[in-house]
Formats: C-alpha cells, sequence, structure tokens
C-alpha cells in the first residue's frame, strides 16, 4: 500500500499549488480520501475530503473557497488544488485513504507560503 504526495513547494502569497496523491495497492475508488496538514508546533488539522462513491466534498472553514478537492479513479489519484495562498496555509499537507478499519497515509509535502 502506498500514498505518494507531490506538488508541494515555496509560492508566494496569492499564489496556486496543485497538489497530487498517487495511490496504489488497495482499491483506491472504494475509498474516502482526506487532506490535512499539520504546521509546526500545530495539531494536525483536516482540511479537505472527498468520498468514494457520490464524490461529495467537504472543507475546512480556513480554505473554503479557495481549496477544491477532486479525484480520478481511473489513475488512483486525488488532488487539491489550493489558490489565493496565505501564509497560513504554510504545512505539511498529508493525503490519508480510509475504509472502515483501513487507514492509510502519504509521507506528506511541504507547502510554504511566503514572500
Amino acid at each position: 500500500v502506498q500514498l505518494v504526495e507531490s506538488g508541494g513547494g515555496l509560492v508566494q502569497p496569492g499564489g496556486s499549488l496543485r497538489l497530487s496523491c498517487a495511490a496504489s495497492g488497495f482499491t483506491f475508488n472504494s475509498y474516502h480520501i482526506n487532506w490535512h496538514r499539520q504546521a509546526p508546533g500545530k495539531e494536525r488539522e483536516l482540511v479537505a475530503s472527498i468520498t468514494s462513491t457520490s464524490g461529495t466534498t467537504n472543507y475546512a472553514d480556513s480554505v473554503k473557497g479557495r481549496f477544491t478537492i477532486s479525484r480520478d479513479n481511473a489513475k488512483n489519484t486525488v488532488y487539491l488544488q489550493m489558490n489565493s495562498l496565505k501564509p497560513e496555509d504554510t504545512a505539511v499537507y498529508y493525503c490519508n485513504a480510509v475504509l472502515l478499519f483501513n487507514n492509510y497515509w502519504g509521507q506528506g509535502t511541504q507547502v510554504t507560503v511566503s514572500s
């Protein structure tokens, strides 16, 4: 089982990034997928989620209207489009796949928003 995040980096405030999470080793389209983030000295925070079947999405209030989660089941990949980035979005971003008692995590990708 693998979840591999990519797409992080350094971006100026107001900029955009698209994170990707490529999955392998499990039935991806059966799993709910979440994006979490953790900033230094802070607890991990659920940022966005997307369900397995209907593709229903949910967002933290802090990112609503700026971030968009999507999934491509044919490519076993989930995306997080992040627009209008703010310094407070700086964190390590993790994708997470959940189905019943199965709970898989990626290694994370660093996003830094700074001028």
